[in-house]
């Protein structure tokens, strides 16, 4: 029998959508995972990877996370008695403690929790979600550079092999 896996892109050929912009705009503090409660045509057009997470965020309300502003688009072969739409608000599953962390910390000036990406979990579709702060102007300017630096450094090894 064939091995499963080893085939595929790579080790993030189970990643379907990516935040790269939160990564950029904030200090990541904290790190959950979460369910996402989907209808049947969204998980057909995450498997086609139509989804995108920037300027998405998690809302608490009545002990319960959603996720506001996540765009999935709808295949053009989902069933026309269903009314697809590609911006509605998701339900995350998380624990209550998980829940209750994150809405505690969300209180605090400065920190908010935005999702970093969607990825497949086996047959599941997973959220990891992160409770943040804002970076300052000069923090950005510093990562840019630290990144610049590490290319450059990537650039000298390859070339005296």
């Amino acid at each position: 029998m064939a091995n499963k896996k080893g085939k595929g892109k790579g080790p993030s050929s189970n990643v379907i959508a990516q935040n790269k912009k939160a990564r950029f705009e904030y200090h990541i503090d904290e790190t959950f995972e979460a369910g996402l409660a989907l209808s049947g045509w969204e998980v057909k057009s995450l498997r086609a990877g139509k989804a995108q997470l920037t300027d998405t965020y998690i809302l608490i309300k009545n002990s319960e996370a959603w996720l506001l502003g996540s765009h999935i688009t709808p295949l053009n072969t989902i069933s026309t008695h269903e009314l697809a739409d590609p911006t509605r608000t998701r339900k995350l599953l998380l624990h209550r403690k998980e829940i209750a962390k994150i809405f505690s910390r969300t209180q605090d000036k400065g920190h908010t929790c935005v999702p970093l990406k969607l990825y497949w979990k086996q047959n599941l579709i997973k959220c990891e979600l992160a409770l943040v702060t804002g970076k300052k102007q000069h923090d950005k300017r510093a990562t840019e550079k630290e990144r610049d630096w590490n290319r450059q450094k990537a650039r000298i090894m390859r070339d005296a092999r």
